[in-house]
């Protein structure tokens, strides 16, 4: 097949067919081709794109995780390429945070995991986060509170406690990532854990689960009764 797609024939290439047939019939490869919009001399736009999607396995975490740096080593991709396809998967992520705002009640871990999803999917350092909520669990709203390296980052009760006390929370659902995947919690997250909620009970503010965030899933403190 030739490599330029106004060569291909009419029902093979990727816009017409998304004009036809609709988007969800399109390849990863097709669909990140109409990002791209072009190849180059040597490789049409599709091509390149299955050259990009082959170096993160055909993995769209994968995918998300490249940086401006990352993607511009492929040849035939430029700044104004690399723009269209993070801010594409930006849009994804955004998607997904207004479809979770509808759920405005907290009623198990799995619900914490998912309203994070848009924050904490694909990222490859660690933050820390917190979802302020009412007694009935309805969420008021979520900050980060801090942001740190790919092993660890920082955490002061003092400005988990500000943003409760500002916002009138009566709990609080804790949150972190590891973006080494490990799901596990370590003696630092437990000690962590204590310390804040000690904290809260002086305040009479209620520490109600700490959720370790991964790609592949995650941890519930609550779950495993640790600390609660």
């Amino acid at each position: 097949m030739s490599i330029w797609i106004k060569n291909w024939p009419e029902e093979d290439r990727p816009r017409e067919k998304l004009l036809s047939k609709g988007s969800s019939i399109l390849t990863n490869a097709e669909l990140l081709g109409g990002l791209l919009g072009s190849g180059y001399q040597a490789q049409s736009a599709v091509g390149l794109a299955k050259n990009i999607l082959t170096s993160v396995n055909n993995d769209l975490h994968q995918l998300a995780q490249l940086s401006v740096n990352d993607l511009i080593k492929f040849k035939g991709v430029g700044h104004a390429k690399t723009i269209n396809i993070i801010s594409a998967l930006e849009l994804g992520r955004r998607q997904d945070e207004f479809n979770l705002k509808s759920n405005k009640i907290i009623t198990c871990s799995k619900d914490v995991y998912e309203f994070m999803r848009a924050e904490l999917m694909d990222i490859q350092h660690e933050e820390f986060w917190i979802i302020l909520l009412k007694r009935n669990n309805e969420i008021i709203a979520k900050k980060q509170i801090s942001k740190g390296g790919i092993s660890g980052t920082l955490v002061d009760a003092k400005i988990v406690f500000k943003h409760a006390l500002d916002r009138q929370a009566s709990t609080l659902v804790l949150i972190h990532n590891h973006p080494s995947g490990n799901i596990n919690a370590s003696q630092t997250d437990i000690n962590l854990t204590k310390k804040i909620k000690k904290a809260g009970d002086l305040l009479d503010i209620s520490i109600i689960d700490h959720i370790i965030y991964t790609n592949a899933g995650y941890y519930s403190f609550v779950d495993h009764s640790l600390v609660f």
